[in-house]
């Protein structure tokens, strides 16, 4: 080739040694601010929007006070109460019989957290999805008994709105689970 037409390999090793040509061509700067815009509406919404972030956190801690509940129950052979409350923001509070083999909670219980009574509470927003779920209770064994002190005898669950998942309490083990 003569030095009117450069091979094209010629070209391509000057421009990556920095030679004459440099930048992004207005396509490629198009195609990425397209993708930025495209990237922006879809993740904001999702960036500053923080309740199924609370949700999901409340859905767990009422879980955690649940299987909390139930060793509880089963360690010091005691029967444990859960009550739920549904207001501004829910709240799950936990109480212990003072004695072994009575089913009446009159005692608040220790939490995990070392507050008496154990409790979490929701954030605004973030509520159980039924207004509220019933009272729950375990007795010395682990097993889930109903506000009447009867063993539930199907599966009883609980929902967070927001979290997208569910919390199962099964009957007769109390095995607590998603």
């Amino acid at each position: 080739m003569n030095a009117m037409f450069p091979h094209p390999f010629t070209v391509w090793r000057a421009h990556r040694r920095g030679g004459a040509m440099r930048g992004f061509t207005l396509v490629e700067l198009i195609i990425v601010i397209v993708l930025l815009g495209v990237l922006a509406v879809v993740a904001a919404p999702r960036i500053f929007n923080n309740t199924d972030f609370y949700a999901r956190g409340f859905h767990d801690e009422t879980m955690a006070l649940l299987r909390y509940a139930q060793k509880t129950a089963i360690a010091q052979r005691r029967t444990v109460c859960i009550t739920f409350a549904v207001a501004a923001v829910s709240t799950a509070s936990l109480r212990i019989a003072s004695l072994e083999a009575v089913a009446t909670c009159n005692t608040n219980l220790v939490g995990p957290r070392g507050d008496s009574p154990g409790t979490v509470t929701s954030r605004s927003g973030v509520n159980y999805s039924a207004a509220p779920p019933p009272a729950l209770s375990f007795d010395g064994l682990g097993q889930p008994l109903d506000a009447t002190g009867t063993p539930i005898t199907s599966a009883r669950t609980i929902t967070v709105s927001g979290s997208g998942k569910v919390i199962t309490i099964e009957p007769a083990t109390g095995y607590v689970h998603e």
